[in-house]
């Protein structure tokens, strides 16, 4: 394989957890069938090593980094089965990526419950099964009928930032679906639906998220904590200058939880890449913003195409240098990604 784009935010399923898909198949495509929409799209999830495989070789990709779909173990709001569920998809990954190491690599899921159990089940994604990082889907479901969210902004999650730094690995954040109480008629998105997912909903719900981890005082006291954020950055790139217009207000900043606003935590702590968010005009926007040592690539396979995002990267108008580390060398650096 010659030297390509290295693809960051690429998602699986593993075979023990298809059936809980099914609970998300008419909110991905609404207008089909959920038992036919959920047999396509399982087989393009379950894939890895035959027509996903080929597609890289056809369109010049030369390794993605794989990790289970959303809502993943956050979507589990009982603390065992989501713990375990990591265990086995973390197990089935590193087995997956065995296979094929020159292509693949992986994101550990995490269950997000107690960050203790995260921060050892990371050690030993990290440790054992050779992963590069690991990836989170927004917040936590919680409860007995799985209504309560959970945010990693908190001093309760200092545990789990700890082990990461520590690590010295990064951890993806990922948006996930609204839970089902969010969907009743009457409610935000219950008569909205059409604006659930990865067009609104989306970055709506991963943005605040994101600025609450970067005003929280997390990375002032785990500096050199790094987080990944797809889709050009959730859209916050775009919004920094009046988001830290606003937090450096005198009336703000001397309550405010961090000792720094969010341009400068973008600019130290977070990455952005281009998962599912090919727009020229924006990327450039964000290497203005932030620097090209925070841009990645990615696809968001399979809910993006292969095709599709390498046609759209080969029109892409940068500096061959900038353009390089973009597509492969800013992975390797943050990632320790055993490639050249």
């Amino acid at each position: 394989m010659m030297r390509g784009t290295i693809a960051v935010e690429e998602a699986i399923i593993d075979p023990s957890g298809v059936a809980a898909l099914s609970h998300w198949a008419t909110l991905l495509s609404p207008a089909q069938n959920a038992s036919t929409t959920m047999t396509a799209h399982e087989r393009r999830l379950l894939d890895i090593h035959d027509t996903r495989l080929k597609s890289m070789d056809e369109e010049g990709v030369e390794y993605m980094l794989l990790s289970l779909t959303s809502p993943g173990c956050q979507g589990e709001s009982n603390p065992s089965k989501a713990e375990k569920m990591a265990t086995v998809a973390n197990d089935y990954l590193s087995s997956e990526v065995k296979k094929n190491p020159s292509r693949f690599g992986a994101l550990a899921a995490l269950s997000m419950h107690d960050p203790v159990q995260a921060a050892a089940e990371l050690r030993r994604a990290v440790k054992e099964l050779g992963m590069f990082g690991g990836l989170v889907n927004d917040f936590q479901s919680f409860g007995d009928d799985g209504e309560g969210k959970e945010y990693f902004d908190t001093a309760k999650y200092d545990p789990f930032w700890e082990a990461v730094q520590e690590l010295d690995v990064p951890i993806y954040f990922h948006p996930r679906y609204r839970i089902k109480q969010d969907l009743e008629p009457k409610t935000q998105y219950g008569d909205r639906k059409h604006l659930l997912g990865a067009g609104v909903q989306f970055h709506l719900d991963l943005s605040f998220h994101l600025y609450a981890v970067c005003s929280s005082g997390i990375f002032d006291r785990f500096p050199k904590v790094q987080i990944v954020a797809g889709h050009l950055g959730e859209g916050i790139p775009f919004n920094l200058w009046r988001a830290c217009h606003w937090y450096n207000h005198p009336f703000k900043k001397s309550t405010r939880p961090s000792k720094h606003d969010y341009a400068y935590y973008f600019k130290h702590n977070v990455h952005i890449t281009t998962s599912g968010n090919f727009s020229t005009t924006g990327l450039k926007f964000c290497i203005n913003e932030i620097g090209v040592d925070r841009c990645l690539y990615a696809i968001d396979t399979p809910y993006e195409n292969v095709k599709e995002g390498q046609d759209w990267w080969k029109t892409v108008d940068l500096p061959a240098d900038q353009k390089e580390a973009v597509a492969r060398t800013n992975a390797i650096r943050l990632f320790k990604l055993p490639l050249e």
